[in-house]
């Protein structure tokens, strides 16, 4: 009889973590000698649904990225005799958006009063940087400069500025041009500077190996190279329970598990999974938004600080950034590019000379023939429309139980700032299941 496979990974959620993005091809190759769950827990695939059964799980999350792992985690840690299992379509998890993004920890400054993006990122953050002190979780609170070379811009700065004082609470700052100049002598500001002194930069690969280890401390189950190929509400909503059918992606061979409760947190697979339950006129379409990212090796100019053009209304991302990782190594991106494939992934050199003229609007010293492509990544989308709460457009987080169903925690368009707000995405998960 088929069955679902499990990795026996090292748990690695430690005060001496210094897990790199090596520990991804660590986690890829103790795939390699996996232990294979009980068989109780699998069965051949039938074309008709089970018949009223105890589930084999009390929880099946789908997607191993960083936010499916913190709910798996939050879920496992619940207690109650109730068990938890992670499904991901890869050999590893958070190989797709999670270790393809800047690595930064968000204010929670862009997106709007009253938004989920808002809301899950304030406490997303502090919770970040609290679970990072606490396990030794490579980190850093760099701050970030949002730069105006416009009276327009300036304008923009100023409204973010009474927003965040006036309305969310978060600490931005005005830095005067002398200061500017001592402080980062490389950047241009010609209208002005805010600070964002509560934005970091973390090491994601390291943060999910953390997640891992906790999830798996806590008796959760995990399955690597098991892609949900189909989705069954039993008893029509639910109630009796869900029925997944997944295929194995070394034998190809597809069984399936049953659990009480499901959580779609399948990020760029998440509208498919959506798609598989529910009737077609609430299908949804997914649009991918291809980040392209630049690395710059060279020695001249140096930065210590992120560095964000001011917020455009309606624009699709926060413009194309200056990031640092935990080595200092500073890199340009995203730009927004809309792809027709997930799997898109090589970096799109026909966009360096617009990347090369954004970055040198702030920083104009910058030796052009040193940036070499680096990676990209692909942000869910449910609309070509904005991230950034100024104007029309803008697509806030969706996070729900979905209605009709019972059981049934529903993500979509988790994109940015999704990394921050994973464990209070989490949480929330918890709640709208238990409370």
């Amino acid at each position: 009889m088929h069955t679902l496979t499990v990795p026996v990974v090292p748990r690695l959620c430690t005060v001496s973590i210094r897990a790199t993005a090596a520990a991804a091809a660590a986690a890829a190759a103790a795939a390699g000698s996996r232990t294979r769950l009980p068989s109780r827990h699998a069965r051949p695939f039938s074309s008709t649904p089970l018949r009223p059964a105890p589930a084999d799980f009390t929880h099946a999350v789908i997607g191993g990225g960083v936010v499916g792992l913190a709910i798996a985690t939050e879920l496992a840690q619940r207690g109650g005799g109730g068990s938890t299992l992670l499904l991901e379509r890869h050999a590893a998890v958070g190989t797709e958006t999670s270790s393809r993004n800047s690595e930064v920890v968000h204010a929670g400054i862009y997106y709007g009063a009253g938004s989920l993006k808002t809301e899950l990122c304030l406490l997303g953050k502090a919770r970040l940087y609290t679970l990072c002190a606490r396990h030794g979780i490579p980190h850093r609170r760099t701050g970030k400069w949002i730069v105006a070379q416009t009276d327009a811009q300036r304008a923009a700065l100023q409204r973010l500025h009474d927003f965040c004082t006036h309305e969310i609470y978060v600490p931005v700052l005005w830095v005067g041009p002398d200061e500017a100049a001592r402080r980062e002598p490389a950047v241009r500001a010609d209208k002005g500077v805010l600070e964002s002194p509560t934005t970091g930069i973390v090491d994601s690969h390291a943060l999910m190996q953390c997640l891992l280890g906790a999830f798996e401390e806590a008796g959760g189950t995990l399955a690597l190279g098991s892609a949900v190929v189909g989705a069954v509400a039993l008893g029509g909503d639910g109630r009796a329970g869900w029925e997944l059918r997944v295929r194995d992606a070394e034998s190809g061979e597809v069984s399936t598990v049953t659990a009480e409760t499901l959580v779609n947190s399948a990020g760029l697979g998440a509208v498919d999974v959506h798609n598989m339950i529910v009737p077609a006129e609430r299908r949804r379409e997914m649009f991918y938004a291809k980040g392209n990212y630049f690395s710059y090796p060279a020695s001249s100019p140096r930065v210590g600080t992120l560095i964000y053009p001011a917020p455009e209304p309606g624009a699709i991302g926060l413009g194309t950034h200056l990031t640092l990782d935990m080595g200092g190594r500073i890199k340009f991106g995203p730009d927004v590019e809309w792809v027709d494939s997930p799997d898109d992934l090589a970096v799109n050199e026909l966009r360096l000379p617009q990347t090369i003229r954004e970055v040198k609007k702030y920083l104009p010293g910058l030796d052009e023939t040193q940036l070499q492509p680096d990676y990209a990544g692909i942000r869910p989308k449910l609309a070509k429309e904005g991230a950034v709460a100024l104007g029309k457009g803008f697509q806030d987080f969706v996070i729900q139980k979905e209605e009709g169903y019972h059981g049934w925690i529903n993500l979509l368009n988790i994109e940015s700032p999704g990394l921050t707000s994973s464990l209070a995405i989490a949480e929330k998960v918890r709640k709208l299941l238990y409370t």
